[in-house]
């Protein structure tokens, strides 16, 4: 039997319960086509419109965390985030508003004060999504007090380690490894600021049973949480775009 050809914008197999019906919308005033069950961030992604996000991935499940990808929808009393709603036919949507772009740079700034993200001291300066995105924004200060929790680095695991200090749980790691290693080593303990990425239960990375060792949590992490030991965050050049080719191949569809 012939397999069909990958889509990596389109990893989801047949039969998973969505429509082939096609549906016109306006994104930035520019009229567009989409898949029904298709989200607003791919069809603007299809259609090369820039929409703002720290916790989505392409190849893993989109959960809504970051916030960062709200757009408004016309008709539509508060926003909505780009990467878990569905388009509808005849939805009007605006990704680029001061009022957008306002809500984007104070979010960003929360983000900065949670836990301790000094660009200038941090060792991802120059390779950190979280700064990159500041820059893009037009982010050039943080108007809030910095919380300073106290976080521990966690080296124990004998080829990485995770910095507590630099995590903003956008939750890439923790589905990373369980969607696409299938390990489940890392979860999420905790709740507000005392909200923390764990390994087993809780347990230092380097006694967990359940890791593999395969570093796809760290080369999704989008800041200097998760790091490899004896490089320099510049010298790491994380690939993240293999992500959708390992979920399919899991779903045994080549």
């Amino acid at each position: 039997m012939a397999h069909r050809p990958f889509d990596p914008k389109h990893p989801a197999p047949p039969g998973d319960g969505r429509s082939t019906a096609i549906l016109t919308l306006r994104i930035d005033g520019q009229d567009v086509g989409a898949r029904s069950g298709d989200t607003i961030l791919a069809v603007a992604r299809e259609n090369e419109i820039h929409i703002p996000t720290l916790c989505q991935l392409e190849g893993l499940s989109s959960i809504g965390a970051c916030r960062l990808c709200l757009v408004e929808v016309t008709g539509a009393a508060r926003l909505v985030p780009a990467c878990v709603t569905a388009v509808r036919q005849d939805m009007a949507v605006t990704t680029r508003s001061e009022r957008l772009q306002a809500y984007r740079r104070k979010l960003l700034e929360l983000f900065f004060s949670e836990r301790n993200h000094v660009c200038a001291v941090c060792v991802s300066n120059g390779h950190c999504e979280l700064q990159t995105l500041a820059e893009t924004l037009g982010m050039t200060h943080v108007r809030y007090d910095y919380l300073y929790p106290p976080d521990a680095i966690d080296a124990s695991h004998h080829r990485f380690s995770v910095d507590h200090n630099r995590c903003i749980l956008c939750l890439r790691c923790v589905r990373a490894c369980e969607e696409i290693e299938g390990a489940h080593t890392w979860d999420v303990m905790g709740r507000g600021i005392d909200c923390r990425v764990i390994t087993d239960l809780n347990q230092p990375w380097g006694e967990s049973e359940s890791c593999t060792g395969c570093g796809k949590c760290v080369q999704v992490c989008p800041t200097g949480a998760l790091t490899e030991k004896g490089r320099a965050v510049a010298e790491m050049v994380k690939n993240k775009e293999f992500l959708p080719y390992l979920r399919v191949m899991r779903r045994r569809e080549f």
